[in-house]
């Protein structure tokens, strides 16, 4: 009898949908997964922007984005679940003389996850308002709604195809061009979009 196979963790890890994948939310995707557990994964997806940028958002939020590097940035659809809420990912805040952090574990916005592989997402309005103020993470970037996998759901998907996956690069996150996120995942495993038949495995 064989052993149980040991449960994968892919936090930190992008999804990159396949070209098969039927689920328009999903389609021709790239998703940093935030965590992943035996409970489930939750991801953002960071290559399909809205038609809101975030000098818009701050303006709806009753803010003045004070940082002239973000202010053309798109808002982008995290996911399907929850998209009336926002979530930011960002470089890590430990540390700076801005924050409160009690210790250098610490990060000084209320509601953060710290992913290992050193980024951080949070989901309270405070990390906007230092960005407002001109300070804050030096890159960001915020969704609307996030992406949600139950208890073995993500797990059934890799076993059918849907995705590939491949360790995160933030550089693909925050610094490439959104319309390029997409191949840029790919050629972390070596891949292009015309090389993947919908019918392709599991690489």
């Amino acid at each position: 009898m064989s052993a149980p196979s040991e449960p994968i963790n892919l936090t930190h890890h992008f999804l990159i949908a396949m070209p098969g994948m039927e689920d328009a939310s999903f389609a021709r995707s790239v998703v940093y997964l935030c965590e992943h557990s035996e409970r489930g994964a939750l991801g953002l997806i960071i290559n399909k922007p809205t038609d809101i940028n975030l000098e818009g958002l701050f303006e709806k939020v009753d803010l003045t984005l004070g940082r002239a590097d973000l202010t053309r940035q798109p808002v982008f659809l995290g996911g399907p679940v929850q998209t009336e809420r926002g979530f930011v990912l960002h470089d890590p805040m430990r540390g700076t003389p801005e924050g409160t952090a009690k210790d250098e574990d610490d990060s000084p916005y209320a509601s953060t996850m710290r992913i290992p592989g050193g980024l951080e997402m949070t989901t309270s309005k405070d990390v906007l308002e230092a960005l407002s103020h001109g300070a804050g993470p030096r890159r960001v970037l915020v969704t609307l709604g996030y992406s949600a996998w139950g208890e073995g759901q993500l797990e059934s998907e890799l076993a059918e195809n849907s995705w590939l996956t491949v360790d995160a690069d933030a550089a693909i996150i925050f610094d490439t061009p959104v319309d390029e996120r997409y191949e840029r995942a790919l050629g972390l495993l070596g891949l292009q979009s015309w090389m993947l038949s919908r019918d392709a495995g599991h690489a």
